[in-house]
């Protein structure tokens, strides 16, 4: 099968990317899905800051690559022994694939599966690869989905099946922003009803940090942005405060708040500074988490003393701590129910063809989630 698709060949290329353009339209091909594959049809893809580091080279990826990770679509075609899709199911694209059989899949912490993660770090499927072809020569995966394209060919387990009359742009949060964001608040940090959480950066994870924490019943959601915009979504969707970040006091102002912090702090800025200010936000006793894949070179200290003697408690999040087959279609339950409207969260849409106005964009942080339809 061929079909268009944006190839990235080399990590950071000048900004603005609409004159440099990293990202080129190019048709690819892949072979019929083998043993325990799926080929589906694309229908919505979403930008994430994660895309970004991959563009701007803040993470290494093997190249060259198709990038995308959050996406919804069709299936078109099954391989030998699939049987948990058919061609015609809605399914949303999970971008960490779940052996089943290695430790961390076996103590039900997929999000943790050691063979998913080594395969997405070699650029390949878990079924093996790559598979993707331009002009005879390999193309690797991103995050074994490469969603910005028309047709993706992934491993059986990368998928979920959504509801049929379920918006494809809408679903297509569902694998990344909204397990990232609403599994931090509800999963990682554990938040209680009652309790207070502040929410350093308001991208899509972190609103979606917001929509958790409502769920969760906290008594006071802090939302921490240095946009106006951003930070008047988040009051739409439920923040109960706001502050705007930028300024030397912006955790001081968090704590002034709520006479010395908060219960859980979340950092979703991929910043030094965000993750710091959520540091110094949180409360004696509390939490500190984040989810932010920020460069390898950032690093943050503390003293050792204080973590001790305050009781605190700092945690990593990887795909909300989330059960890819449990929590997506929790989750868009609560969507339907209108208590998760993550349909705010979708700035615009847009075609493939704008796909590197539309990191530079992402890049400016003028955008919540763009969508690429098909």
């Amino acid at each position: 099968m061929k079909f268009k698709a944006a190839i990235l060949r080399k990590a950071g290329m000048p900004r603005p990317y609409a004159a440099s353009r990293p990202l080129l339209i190019e048709t690819v091909e892949v072979p019929p899905p083998a043993a325990g594959e799926v080929i589906v049809a694309i229908k919505a893809a979403s930008l994430c800051h994660s895309d970004l580091s991959v563009v701007n080279g803040d993470r290494a990826w093997p190249m060259p690559i198709v990038p995308g990770h959050e996406a919804a679509g069709m299936v078109e075609e099954v391989g030998p022994g699939v049987h948990s899709v058919k061609p015609g199911d809605h399914v949303a694209l999970i971008f960490l694939t779940q052996c089943g059989e290695c430790e961390h899949c076996i103590e039900g912490r997929p999000s943790l599966c050691a063979r998913g993660t080594q395969a997405n770090r070699e650029g390949r499927l878990l079924t093996g690869g790559p598979r993707l072809r331009l002009d005879g020569q390999a193309v690797h995966h991103h995050m074994g989905l490469s969603a910005f394209a028309e047709y993706a060919l992934v491993s059986e387990k990368s998928l979920v099946k959504i509801p049929a009359d379920l918006s494809f742009i809408e679903a297509s949060l569902f694998g990344c922003a909204v397990m990232c964001g609403a599994g931090t608040a509800l999963y990682t940090a554990g938040i209680r009803p009652g309790q207070s959480v502040a929410v350093f950066g308001l991208g899509g994870v972190g609103l979606s940090a917001v929509l958790g924490a409502v769920t969760a019943g906290a008594g006071r959601i802090i939302a921490v942005d240095p946009s106006e915009e951003k930070l008047a979504l988040a009051k739409s969707i439920g923040a109960s405060d706001c502050v705007v970040a930028g300024s030397a006091g912006a955790a001081e102002a968090v704590r002034e708040m709520t006479q010395g912090g908060v219960d859980h702090a979340i950092d979703t800025s991929s910043s030094l500074e965000g993750f710091s200010h959520a540091f110094e936000a949180t409360r004696r006793g509390g939490s500190t988490v984040t989810t932010s894949l920020t460069h390898p070179s950032l690093k943050f200290s503390f003293p050792i003393a204080r973590i001790v003697a305050e009781a605190r408690t700092i945690k990593g999040s990887y795909i909300g701590t989330c059960v890819p087959g449990r929590d997506i279609p929790a989750f868009i339950r609560l969507y339907r129910q209108g208590r998760m409207p993550v349909d705010k969260l979708v700035t615009r849409t847009l075609k493939l063809e704008q796909i590197n106005e539309a990191f530079d964009a992402l890049s400016d942080a003028k955008v919540v989630r763009q969508v690429i339809t098909f």
